[in-house]
């Protein structure tokens, strides 16, 4: 792995192992671990939480898509956020994906299409009720979902793809935050996107291939509705509203979140730090909207 690679993954896990740390299951949840849902046991595994007081009743799901510059995290940095959304009356699948550079593009986007195979494959088993599946996604996780989502409602696009959505999967509606949605490429020898692509994609960032990784790029009419969030802290936030932009073209329903003032400055993913208010704030306000489309 590249100096780029190895610099991520050590800056983030410090800022995680503060963020979780004495962080514990919540006595609300049921969790089942470690489930394989592709072929390999490193890579390819998901947990499932749910209410522990609705074990035997058929649940909306949320499935989040974690982030981490596309070469770092795994469900286990997720799972606390991911357990403080089951308050709210979900079945929630956090699942690790495949990273780069071990694993280049669209490896992440066919590991989020053998996840969503196995929740149609599995809905009754784990009682999961697959007519109301959101989703979300920060950052990285952010990116990766606006494109699969565009997959699941654009054809010309998917068609890009050597993988199709399982019949019956469809997203009633997703939450975006923190997210990338136009990645861009400067000319300078150091840019850190410019690093970060050249692990990611096989032609290290071609014009075609920034195209085809755009989010903007590929939103339809028929996308889901979406919960759009951003602060002012967060070095992204110029994306949303280029987002935003676009899905006020496409007429799809959406609604903004811009959270910080001048006194409180709320920095990129803040809402995955279960020790805050704000972040318990935020994530309930994405699970009312989602209890819009029940």
């Amino acid at each position: 792995m590249s100096g780029i690679g190895l610099k991520v993954r050590a800056e983030f896990q410090k800022g995680d192992d503060i963020r979780d740390a004495d962080l514990t299951t919540p006595d609300y949840v049921e969790r089942v671990d470690d489930i394989l849902y592709g072929e390999d046991p490193i890579w390819q595994k998901l947990d499932l939480y749910r209410p522990k007081e609705r074990t035997e009743e058929k649940l909306p799901v949320i499935v989040s898509i974690h982030g981490g510059g596309w070469v770092y995290g795994d469900k286990e940095r997720y799972q606390y956020y991911c357990m403080s959304l089951v308050k709210h009356g979900f079945a929630v699948v956090n699942f690790t994906y495949r990273l780069a550079p071990e694993f280049q593009f669209p490896a992440a986007l066919e590991d989020t299409n053998l996840v969503a195979e196995w929740i149609m494959k599995h809905a009754e088993e784990y009682q999961l009720d697959t007519d109301h599946i959101f989703g979300v996604g920060d950052s990285a996780g952010a990116h990766m979902l606006g494109l699969y989502a565009s997959i699941c409602t654009n054809a010309e696009y998917a068609k890009q793809y050597d993988f199709q959505v399982p019949e019956g999967f469809a997203w009633k509606a997703v939450a975006l935050n923190c997210g990338a949605y136009q990645i861009t490429i400067s000319g300078e020898e150091q840019d850190f996107t410019g690093q970060l692509m050249s692990e990611l994609l096989p032609e290290k960032g071609s014009d075609e291939e920034l195209k085809k990784i755009n989010v903007i790029e590929h939103v339809s009419e028929s996308f889901p509705p979406v919960f759009l969030m951003t602060s002012n802290g967060d070095f992204l936030k110029a994306d949303a509203p280029l987002l935003m932009a676009k899905l006020m073209e496409c007429q799809v329903p959406h609604v903004f979140h811009f959270y910080g003032d001048k006194d409180t400055m709320l920095y990129h993913v803040f809402h995955l730090n279960m020790k805050t208010e704000i972040a318990e704030e935020c994530n309930k306000e994405e699970c009312d909207f989602f209890k819009r489309y029940l």
